[in-house]
């Protein structure tokens, strides 16, 4: 970019994110989550929305917050805001964005578009009708026009209608911060690892107790605990970001951000096991443990739920058991039952989560849940349920 341009945005734009208020997305179910880790982080004005939770920062709390949040999916930086009745106004609403405070003629861009409502309903076309927008402007201030590049843009934009309101914001992430970069190895329906992140905040396990999860398929509920318990930033693997590419990235400020969290990575109080009765899962899990460099910190085990005894007189388990796809009706509702005989007759004393899509065989487990979490593993509708398991557990 133009030195000008530079000078610009790290006197404009930056002020900008500064007294302006940030975005981040999030999976349906987790805005509590989300909004807890803000809070802790020193985020202020945090507002929960839908799929997501609105917060005040400086640059420094956008930095910490695609590096160390584990909820988010996305941060965003809101732009500009304005109402949109038809294609005309959405066209015309864009145009009047100078994009060129936010890129130059040399940059690549993509376009990520959510409609809800009656107006706009094909976000796809959005996406189409904002990028010839921005191009269109630039092609008749400077007779050229910038690139379109969908995996790794210099400017990652995110459009956003309900009904007939517009909102325009710049992605700071780039790629989805689910991605930790620490998969290797998978089996069938691995979890979002922004899904498991977000059960283990929201059943209250801070790593001041052991954690098992018996059925970890390729082990992102395991490794997710593990980066809790240890304060591992969860984007500690990641190379980039988006805002690296943006004309005010201050690197100083980010080796100070990445340096103060990675210091804080600790030792682990108490111990994480993982089990799975399949050789590939537990396989899968060493994997992308020693991926993840957690290898030292997470117990891996080939031994089926009915046989695992508790390490421990109290911890929390948590677990992603089968649903319904491939077993039976007939044996998936005895295989929830045999969960719940497990637990009451092995288990005294810990906490109990499962999810799953299936609330019918929940209810075979045979234990009274004392906290119900609706939570979505992709498609699929789940309910995250607690079972307190103390002596004499109240059964349904």
């Amino acid at each position: 970019m133009a030195e000008d341009l530079k000078q610009f945005l790290k006197t404009n734009h930056l002020q900008k994110t500064q007294i302006s208020g940030f975005i981040a997305k999030t999976l349906s179910g987790l805005e509590p989550a989300l909004a807890a880790e803000l809070k802790s982080m020193g985020a202020t004005g945090v507002r929960e929305l839908k799929r997501a939770v609105a917060f005040d920062g400086d640059l420094r709390m956008l930095y910490r917050c695609n590096y160390e949040l584990r909820t988010a999916l996305r941060v965003l930086v809101p732009i500009h805001s304005f109402p949109a009745y038809n294609e005309k106004n959405l066209y015309e609403g864009i145009r009047e964005i100078d994009w060129s405070q936010y890129m130059s003629i040399n940059d690549t861009l993509a376009v990520d578009a959510i409609t809800q409502g009656e107006v706009f309903r094909h976000s796809q076309y959005v996406g189409l009708l904002t990028k010839d927008a921005i191009v269109d402007q630039f092609r008749d201030r400077f007779q050229r026009r910038p690139n379109v590049n969908i995996a790794a843009p210099v400017l990652r934009i995110n459009i956003h209608i309900q009904g007939t309101h517009c909102d325009v914001s710049l992605d700071a992430s780039g790629d989805s911060l689910h991605r930790r970069n620490y998969r290797r190895d998978t089996v069938e329906a691995p979890l979002n690892e922004v899904l498991a992140a977000g059960m283990i905040l929201l059943s209250g396990w801070n790593g001041k107790s052991d954690f098992v999860d018996p059925m970890c398929g390729s082990g992102t509920l395991p490794i997710e605990a593990a980066m809790i318990a240890t304060r591992t930033p969860p984007q500690i693997k990641r190379e980039s970001f988006g805002f690296f590419r943006w004309p005010d990235f201050n690197r100083k400020l980010w080796q100070e951000v990445k340096k103060e969290a990675d210091d804080r990575i600790q030792s682990p109080e108490f111990q994480i096991f993982a089990s799975d009765k399949d050789n590939r899962a537990r396989n899968a899990t060493s994997i992308n443990a020693m991926s993840a460099s957690l290898e030292n910190v997470i117990h891996t085990d080939k031994t089926a739920f009915e046989k695992l005894d508790p390490p421990g007189p109290a911890g929390v388990l948590i677990t992603n058991p089968p649903y319904d796809e491939r077993l039976k009706m007939d044996d998936i509702v005895a295989f929830y039952k045999s969960i719940g005989d497990r637990l009451k007759k092995h288990w005294t004393g810990w906490d109990a989560w499962l999810i799953s899509s299936n609330r019918d065989a929940l209810k075979h487990v045979g234990l009274r849940p004392s906290r119900k979490i609706t939570l979505f593993n992709g498609a699929l509708e789940c309910s995250f349920q607690k079972f307190e398991l103390y002596e004499g557990s109240k059964e349904v």
